[in-house]
């Protein structure tokens, strides 16, 4: 069994200003159960086309901001887990999506985030708040800091993983199947 996480560039005006301020080329995370990455989970845009309509989310490459932005890039890493960290996992994204309707992200949380200063808010996150809890309390993720001050460039140094794609996220589905064209880099 696998747990896999995603780090994507979308080019929204918060991915680039993101991507200025820290200098990391990925600046989004995303979190996955399946290879295909058919459902990954995460905390950002509700609404495409809305930048502050946002809170919990159920994403895939062929829909919302993936589809809107077709450069999207990512790299995905892959980690194996045991069948406890499995069920615990699947546990704890039940909570999440039971709840998924006062779920808000974190957009006070981020900006603090970045000044190091850990704003704890009930039912706000971002995406790398939000993963790295998950991964703390599935225990793949030991870290001296909250998950309120982790970013998605933090996750980066998780031991165990395995880079799996990296390339565009319109072309995940076919180079996951081994088609490894145009670019892409299916390992």
């Amino acid at each position: 069994m696998y747990v896999y996480l995603v780090f994507s560039k979308t080019g929204t005006w918060l991915s680039r200003v993101l991507t200025l301020f820290t200098g990391e080329k990925y600046v989004h995370t995303s979190i996955s159960l399946d290879h295909d990455l058919k459902t990954m989970y995460s905390f950002g845009r509700v609404t495409p086309n809305n930048p502050f309509s946002a809170g919990f989310i159920r994403e895939n490459f062929n829909k919302g901001v993936f589809l809107k932005k077709s450069n999207c890039e990512c790299i995905v890493y892959r980690i194996k887990i045991n069948e406890i960290q499995h069920a615990m996992l699947i546990n704890e994204l039940s909570r999440f999506i039971a709840a998924d309707q006062f779920l808000r992200y974190n957009f006070l949380g981020l900006f603090t985030a970045a000044m190091r200063i850990p704003m704890r808010r009930e039912n706000h996150y971002f995406c790398s708040q939000f993963v790295s809890e998950l991964l703390m309390k599935i225990n793949l993720l030991q870290n001296p800091f909250p998950p309120e001050l982790i970013k998605p460039m933090d996750l980066y140094h998780i031991e165990g993983k395995e880079e799996i794609y990296q390339g565009f996220t319109w072309q995940y589905g076919a180079a996951s199947l081994g088609n490894t064209n145009r670019g892409c880099v299916a390992k």
